[in-house]
């Protein structure tokens, strides 16, 4: 398989190049699997942490949400989504607040994308792709001497190698497509460039990063 593997979109707050950027990736290198990293949504509205007083209601950012990840459904039609932290948030609030996950939509259905595999983690060509909370990837690569690839950590983006005497094994950041100028990017205003990027594994033994021009 070749293996494109998409940043996280948290969507609406989703660069507008980015899609482009993957499309022209993935026709160039040929690839047959899609994969995204997870935080397909922000879910700003409904964070944990402090949420912007002047930024959409609830129910405009999810409907600005659906638009953006509608255009990669149209994209990519058929495709394995890791789900994010971000995107936990609602049925982590429901779960919290005692209602029954029947009453909660799935989330192929709540961004009509029926053709999307949601999962927390899937192994294709003996290779590992997650979210990526807790640990980098490269880590997890060394403690678990196998291949993974994950997102999360917007900063990073990379490969980098681990070697035994029967084995190899790597560890990629993929990078990420979000707006850093966005309201509900503020809080890593100070921090270091989030790196705007993708990846492709090939076979499982080829690994690359693809950086986008800013």
């Amino acid at each position: 398989m070749k293996v494109l593997a998409i940043g996280d979109l948290h969507a609406p707050f989703t660069l507008k190049k980015y899609l482009r950027f993957c499309k022209n990736v993935d026709r160039r290198c040929g690839c047959n699997q899609v994969v995204f990293i997870g935080d397909l949504v922000d879910n700003h509205y409904s964070s944990f942490h402090e949420t912007d007083p002047d930024g959409f209601s609830a129910g405009e950012e999810l409907d600005r949400a659906i638009t953006e990840i509608q255009k990669w459904y149209k994209a990519f039609p058929e495709a394995y989504v890791c789900i994010g932290n971000h995107d936990r948030i609602v049925h982590r609030k429901a779960y919290s607040a005692g209602i029954s996950r029947r009453w909660v939509r799935d989330y192929g259905e709540m961004f009509d994308a029926p053709g999307w595999k949601f999962v927390e983690d899937v192994t294709i060509d003996d290779v590992r792709y997650c979210h990526g909370e807790g640990k980098k990837a490269p880590q997890k690569a060394k403690d678990n001497m196998r291949s993974y690839v994950q997102g999360h950590h917007h900063s990073e983006c990379g490969v980098v190698w681990h070697t035994g005497d029967n084995c190899r094994v790597f560890g990629m950041q993929v990078g990420n497509g979000i707006d850093r100028k966005s309201y509900a990017m503020a809080y890593g205003k100070h921090g270091p460039h989030p790196a705007i990027a993708c990846g492709v594994v090939e076979h499982g033994k080829v690994a690359t990063n693809y950086l986008m021009e800013l």
